[in-house]
């Protein structure tokens, strides 16, 4: 069969693993990337909030065959390290069964193994420093403008796929365009965020619990902290733009930043001796939800990954999501190999309603890290969870453990059973009716009982 010749627009995680994938497979792949290469240049730095690699994230790069070069940037996680203003530190697990972590990775090395392992294939070409302008979706051809020369061209392409993210030159072509329907939504966050930095020590070590996500929850803001290789910590501060007694619009001096973390983060601020340069230094990101749709045009054209479906990062599947796009891309081409707008369609048929499901539990996480993990009844809550995963692993898997770690159902599924368990539990522990004077098992049966209820009446619902 002849083998297209196939445009990629961004060569970012998600465009590199397509890259990689596709070329595997014998097309012929080009890929423009507006930004320059990042394996010979720092542009992440103050932007890029760490990456948590979980199993549908790992499910991608076995794919491809980098699982082993992958793990080695990996730093386990095995839970979240809960920091209470005036209370002592809890690790809270991400799962019953120990075997069963998520991966702090840095973007940029994944970014940087990916772009490698593409370019070693020889039907693969990758040309940096190129912005896209627009793209011609009925012609496939793209617009482009050198970074260094401003000259502008034209590329013409068999195919062309749009991984440039959530600002997609791609998908505003499309929006765009009069000769069919696009729908689309942008929904920001009232919070933005800032990457600020824990160094290691003096002999290289870390200053915190190595192997957890570190959450400072603050009700309305709060900091995070993912482990670095070198020993460092990526923190970053979620905090709301304007409203609140302290935000962004009123967090003017390098004097008033040091007394709010002393205030509300002071384990954390006394780790950070450049807490004030880096503030001001570093940009203030914002954080959004992209949902659109179509995702395809005239069979030509494709979106995947954030230029799709653009998430906020409070559940750590941006990234996995975005991987997991291409292992559901994969297996919709070997149904339709040949006829790619069927392909396409169904691609995007597989995938959408699991998109839209794992956007909307990354705005509900938002919620939870900030304000519900240091409460008591969600920290009962986990308890149980985590009893019940250890000791009946088949027949208890939290919202949490079907998302992150249960990669053999999709995120619409995870999300409904999910929700339902959660209610579930905390209407019981709320009307006293789980005690300790239950056995596990018993305790269990109550949850399934009522986690079904919740289920059927939301069945019921529908209709």
């Amino acid at each position: 069969m002849k083998k297209e010749n196939i445009m990629i627009i961004g060569a970012g995680p998600c465009g590199s693993l397509l890259a990689l994938r596709l070329a595997q497979l014998g097309y012929n792949i080009t890929v423009y990337e507006k930004r320059p290469d990042l394996r010979n240049t720092d542009i992440s730095a103050g932007k890029s909030i760490n990456l948590a690699l979980s199993d549908r994230g790992l499910k991608a790069m076995q794919m491809v065959g980098v699982t082993d070069k992958v793990k080695e940037l990996c730093i386990p996680m095995n839970g979240r390290m809960i920091h209470p203003n005036q209370e002592e530190n809890f690790l809270s697990p991400y799962s019953g069964l120990k075997e069963e972590y998520i991966n702090s990775i840095s973007r940029t090395d994944l970014n940087a193994l990916l772009i490698d392992e593409a370019e070693k294939m020889p039907n693969v070409s990758i040309h940096f420093n190129q912005e896209c302008l627009s793209v011609d979706l009925e012609k496939t051809q793209a617009s482009f403008q050198d970074y260094q020369t401003k000259e502008t061209y034209h590329k013409t392409a068999d195919l062309i796929f749009g991984t440039d993210g959530a600002g997609s030159a791609l998908r505003k072509s499309m929006m765009d365009s009069h000769e069919f329907l696009f729908s689309y939504s942008q929904d920001y966050l009232t919070h933005g965020y800032k990457e600020l930095s824990i160094e290691p020590n003096a002999k290289g070590e870390f200053q915190l619990y190595k192997n957890a996500l570190h959450i400072w929850p603050r009700k309305e803001n709060m900091l995070i902290a993912l482990p670095n290789l070198d020993g460092s910590f990526t923190v970053t501060l979620f905090l709301a733009y304007k409203t609140g007694e302290h935000n962004f619009n009123n967090l003017t001096t390098p004097e008033k930043v040091e007394s709010y973390f002393k205030e509300f983060y002071p384990d954390a601020c006394a780790l950070m001796p450049n807490l004030g340069k880096e503030f001001f230094e570093n940009p203030t990101g914002t954080l959004g939800t992209v949902k659109c749709t179509p995702w395809q045009s005239y069979g030509k054209t494709l979106l995947m990954g954030d230029a799709a479906h653009a998430i906020v990062p409070f559940y750590g599947q941006g990234m996995n999501a975005s991987f997991e796009d291409v292992v559901v891309f994969n297996e919709a081409l070997k149904k339709h190999q040949g006829n790619w707008e069927d392909t396409f369609n169904r691609y995007e048929k597989m995938r959408k309603k699991d998109t839209d499901a794992i956007a909307d539990l990354a705005i509900d996480n938002f919620h939870e890290m900030k304000a519900h993990t240091a409460a008591p009844i969600f920290q009962e809550k986990r308890k149980l969870e985590t009893a019940f995963e250890e000791n009946t692993p088949k027949e208890y898997a939290s919202k949490y453990r079907l998302v992150t770690f249960q990669e053999e159902i999709g995120y619409a599924e995870a999300m409904a059973k999910g929700r339902a368990q959660d209610k579930a539990i905390l209407q019981l522990i709320a009307e006293n009716k789980i005690n300790n004077k239950m056995s596990l098992q018993e305790k269990l049966n109550l949850v399934q009982e009522q986690t079904q209820k919740i289920l059927t009446e939301k069945d019921l619902l529908a209709y």
